[in-house]
């Protein structure tokens, strides 16, 4: 989905402009995918934006890394307040705001712990992400050719940047073939998710949703739908 860039970008502990906001072509991040990143979205109220669930993201983004055995190198909250800075800097009433912690340029190995470890947060308005029409028409999807990680391949609990190589295969594949979004497998043959959410069903008068143990990230708007379905 296509955005705008805005004006300014949180990198590192500081406000930088958006065209000033670079990596090094040598950045491990780039040749391994060791990023970790989150997803949030900022919505339009009468009184301003909110942003939804922000601790939520924050704790999970931090969980991600340790995971990862990434060190973020600053505090949960001074990356919570950035994510509140990158909204109010750029004007922005609504927005989607992406924190991305990623190992950068020292290391060429596979193991990049050895890399400085950089931080930012980048906020930018996205509309409905499968289209404005997905939620009063629905839309079509297929089941890919491709399915989710099994146990002990990936942490599939985790938001690694690398692993989503997967979801783009799946998107890709759908795209090719004229659908708006792929349904991926576990190593089951069970359902698992899309390639970028979660996924619920209304069967026989129940919301169901597969379990954590088909590969599926622990969605924070998952938690939310189970909880409001309560």
């Amino acid at each position: 989905m296509p955005f705008k860039k805005t004006d300014y970008i949180w990198m590192d502990g500081q406000m930088v402009p958006w065209d000033k906001a670079t990596v090094h072509v040598s950045a491990h991040a780039l040749h391994f995918g060791s990023s970790v990143f989150e997803g949030i979205r900022a919505y339009a109220l009468p009184n301003g934006p909110a942003i939804f669930c922000l601790d939520a993201h924050v704790r999970r983004l931090y969980e991600s890394c340790k995971v990862y055995r990434m060190d973020v190198g600053r505090d949960p909250s001074t990356v919570r307040q950035a994510c509140i800075d990158v909204v109010k800097v750029n004007h922005l009433p609504e927005a989607y705001i992406r924190p991305l912690v990623f190992r950068g340029s020292g290391e060429v190995g596979v193991d990049g712990r050895g890399c400085p470890t950089h931080a930012m947060v980048m906020a930018v308005y996205m509309g409905r992400y499968l289209g404005p029409e997905a939620v009063e028409q629905g839309i079509d999807v297929c089941v890919s050719s491709w399915g989710r990680m099994a146990p002990n391949t990936f942490p599939a609990s985790a938001k690694i940047g690398g692993q989503y190589i997967n979801s783009q295969l799946i998107k890709m594949e759908a795209a090719e073939n004229g659908y708006p979004e792929g349904i991926a497998l576990d190593a089951n043959g069970f359902v698992s998710e899309g390639s970028g959410e979660n996924i619920f069903l209304i069967l026989d008068g129940k919301v169901v949703t597969p379990p954590l143990g088909a590969s599926v990230l622990p969605g924070i708007t998952r938690n939310s739908v189970m909880e409001l379905a309560e």
